[in-house]
């Protein structure tokens, strides 16, 4: 979780939502790093959790990610969390809850939805403090 957090400093830096995201392989090895980069690229689809995914998704050179662990410093929102299952992600372990755009825990809740195909074993409240810290730090300098 440390390196989803430099990943998200990061991205507060870079004037982006402060949201890291690092992608491990079946091995522990890093295969992807991202913060957030949706302002930069003009792109809403940009959150770090898509980003690795693709990373390793061509590193791999598969649509798909068995065996493969996920860290983010935020929940992941539906469309993150749905990009989760269709990766066939194994493992989410997450920072700080988000009960306004949160996908697993909070809103739509995807992985428990019966239409969902994958559900990966999800761990969460993993260095919650700082990562919202960051967030909240990072909003009240916008305000």
């Amino acid at each position: 979780m440390s390196l989803a957090l430099a990943e998200a400093r990061a991205a507060a830096t870079r004037g982006e939502v402060p949201v890291g995201a690092v992608l491990l392989g079946p091995d522990g090895r890093v295969l992807a790093r991202a913060g957030n980069r949706t302002r930069e690229r003009n792109d809403p689809t940009a959150h770090a959790e898509i980003l690795v995914i693709r990373e390793a998704c061509v590193a791999q050179g598969s649509e798909r990610l068995p065996d493969h662990d996920l860290y983010v410093t935020l929940e992941p929102c539906p469309m993150c969390a749905a990009a989760i299952s269709f990766a066939r992600i194994r493992r989410v372990f997450y920072g700080a809850s988000d009960p306004k755009s949160g996908g697993v825990a909070q809103g739509p809740r995807i992985f428990s939805h019966p239409q969902c195909h994958h559900v990966p074993e999800v761990y969460d409240g993993i260095a919650a403090r700082e990562s919202e810290t960051l967030l909240r730090d990072f909003f009240k300098g916008r305000r």
